[in-house]
């Protein structure tokens, strides 16, 4: 079956005036015009191409590398802003139309979203939509606390921010556990905090539990080195002082130097902490 939105390999057939036909193993055809046609490409021979519905509604392919394809994500330019949507620039001859209804936030020519590309089960065109939460789905996951993870940022909320991970489920990062600068697009690594019954799911830029804590001790330790020695944060210092400087929490902060003053490497003193 020729799947559309998605990179096919298939069989070349016979040429035409327009380009050449290509098939897969079912024998359902799709046009591949000849200003893509490869010049030493021969009969039964097998090509990779993208297929897609052109603005006649006809099947097309190319062999132009797509900036996105259907059910996934990708940040794309505005072509074009018009009664009907915004159009996008996906890398082929053909834009992605992202409807007015699905545009989270009014779309401006010029500018970039990050967007999911889907296949409209009606026209079997491709859409796009920056109302990107609705098409992930936390129901069915295989994912484990502690696990790591790859992360979008894709919304900014009164909670913390909101990431698709794994390009399948979403999680929330707290705004009060961000100790570094994070912008709606910025990927990154997280690690799975904590798996509700409802099947929210809780995420934190640190690794969880102990181990994040002892990760910490060599964090503080290379500071020491840098500063002399002597770093004049202790257990009554400002967690927002500790955060800027250190890109820690308070509690972290105190564990790891509990840490590092009973394995006898550093002494607390009344002003701060001191290497040994």
């Amino acid at each position: 079956m020729i799947e559309i939105g998605k990179k096919n390999t298939l069989r070349a057939i016979r040429n035409t005036p327009q380009g050449i036909y290509l098939v897969d193993k079912n024998n359902n055809e799709v046009l591949l015009p000849n200003k893509y046609v490869p010049k030493t490409l021969q009969a039964e021979e097998l090509l990779e191409v993208f297929v897609y519905k052109d603005s006649e509604d006809r099947l097309i392919a190319t062999t132009l590398v797509p900036l996105i394809e259907a059910n996934s994500l990708a940040k794309l330019v505005v072509n074009e802003v018009n009664s009907f949507g915004a159009f996008l620039d996906m890398g082929i001859d053909k834009d992605l139309l992202v409807p007015i209804k699905e545009q989270l936030n009014p779309m401006k020519e010029g500018k970039s979203y990050w967007v999911y590309c889907y296949l409209d089960e009606v026209t079997q065109r491709l859409v796009g939509s920056s109302k990107i939460k609705r098409f992930l789905t936390n129901d069915k996951h295989n994912l484990v606390v502690g696990q790591e993870v790859d992360c979008l940022i894709f919304d900014d909320t009164p909670l913390g921010y909101l990431a698709v991970i794994n390009n399948k489920q979403y999680g929330l990062i707290y705004h009060n556990e961000v100790y570094s600068n994070l912008r709606i697009g910025d990927t990154t690594q997280a690690f799975v905090k904590k798996i509700k019954d409802t099947g929210e799911i809780d995420l934190s830029l640190q690794k969880i539990g102990f181990t994040h804590v002892n990760d910490q001790t060599d964090v503080i330790l290379n500071h020491l080195k840098k500063n002399g020695g002597f770093l004049n944060l202790n257990d009554d210092s400002a967690p927002e002082e500790i955060q800027a400087r250190l890109k820690i929490s308070k509690k972290v902060f105190k564990k790891a130097i509990g840490i590092l003053y009973r394995e006898k490497k550093i002494t607390i003193e009344e002003q701060g902490i001191r290497l040994k």
